[in-house]
């Protein structure tokens, strides 16, 4: 399970890599952990609406931590406690958090310069910082969704998708001994306009693991 990541620091790259027309808001936040305000890639809610200026994305200011829209208003305060950073793709599409989500098909795109992990193999946790080995960004798959707020104004969130690791040549040395091994789910770059499209029974094609030869593993201590 990824709680720490690292966004982009250059908006520029988000125009270049993800085929954003304009850059997003300032979130004032490079090492991004749960809960915090960060940025994601999606396409725009109003794209199906046949306005020829609606963007193809949109990059979009939201949660990391899915808050779903079936929340209702007395449910709020519970649910901005759960650890919802992470989705299971095995059972978020039953999930009352991810469900939305997943059968409306709301993908999006998680920028970020790398993640983190914690290798466990010298008996305590050594952060362990994952790029990509060409230097470029990571997108990161994951589900987004929206709430309203006590004040009625719509909210956004989001969560990274993860799958099993325990084969992976790469993820599945990191974690405690004796629990799954799990990863999140890094795009190729040539499939990031695919993802954001894909209908709902097309969501578990892009659910594979990102070679591991093409990323580099740094211990930070």
């Amino acid at each position: 399970m990824c709680s720490h990541y690292q966004t982009l620091k250059d908006a520029e790259l988000l125009l270049k890599k993800f085929g954003v027309r304009e850059k997003p808001p300032a979130v004032g936040k490079y090492d991004m952990w749960p809960r915090y305000q960060g940025v994601f890639v999606r396409r725009p809610v109003e794209h199906d609406a046949g306005d020829e200026a609606v963007p193809e994305r949109e990059a979009v200011a939201g949660r990391w931590g899915l808050i779903s829209a079936m929340t209702k208003p007395e449910g709020l305060d519970k649910a901005g406690k759960l650890s919802t950073f992470n989705a299971r793709s095995e059972t978020a599409p039953k999930s009352f958090t991810f469900g939305n989500a997943w059968r409306r098909a709301q993908h999006c795109i998680i920028p970020a310069d790398a993640i983190f992990e914690p290798d466990w193999r010298s008996g305590s946790a050594v952060p362990t910082r994952f790029t990509r080995a060409d230097g470029a960004p990571l997108g990161i798959a994951g589900l987004w969704d929206r709430w309203r707020d006590a004040a009625g104004q719509w909210q956004e969130s989001y969560t990274m998708l993860t799958i099993n690791a325990d084969d992976d040549p790469l993820f599945r040395h990191y974690h405690q001994a004796g629990k799954e091994k799990r990863m999140v789910v890094i795009l190729p770059e040539g499939a990031y306009g695919d993802w954001l499209t894909a209908p709902t029974e097309a969501t578990r094609d892009f659910l594979v693991p990102f070679p591991s030869d093409k990323l580099v593993a740094t211990p930070m201590k």
